[in-house]
């Protein structure tokens, strides 16, 4: 059997106006897929990801960004005691200074939606956070290829 053999593949057709349809093949050339077939799967995956996201008893995985002015009283302390509240779902961490001021921390995290969406809540609100971002993906466990 050959590896792109298209058994378990459904074929669905969808109607769309020109225009769309346009753009969307622009965006599978620009982005270097091989086929609209592709591209629009990579767009349902993503979507499923997304929703999923709202699921708290889902898997997931994804990363927690913050940038935050390492002056500030007692940030640092904050951000590592709520860090250490949850090791269990924090894989790893990165810390970058930016400047003399200002440091980037990411971290890396699996586990229950509701959790993660907690913790980052929890480390964005932080007093002397700048900005904090949740980026969550599929832990990759019920995404087909």
């Amino acid at each position: 059997m050959k590896a792109n053999s298209s058994e378990g593949v459904v074929r669905f057709s969808v109607s769309v106006p020109r225009q769309l349809a346009k753009q969307l093949d622009q965006m599978a050339r620009e982005k270097g897929y091989d086929n609209r077939s592709l591209a629009v799967a990579d767009m349902i995956r993503a979507h499923l990801v997304e929703h999923r996201q709202n699921l708290g008893d889902r898997e997931i995985a994804g990363t927690i960004t913050l940038v935050y002015d390492h002056h500030k009283q007692h940030v640092q302390a904050t951000l590592t005691d709520i860090q250490h509240d949850h090791f269990d779902v924090i894989v790893s961490t990165l810390h970058v200074h930016l400047d003399h001021h200002n440091c980037l921390e990411v971290l890396v995290v699996r586990g229950k939606a509701g959790v993660i969406k907690r913790i980052a809540d929890e480390l964005i609100a932080a007093k002397g956070v700048k900005h904090g971002r949740l980026t969550v993906t599929s832990s990759g466990k019920d995404l087909p290829t």
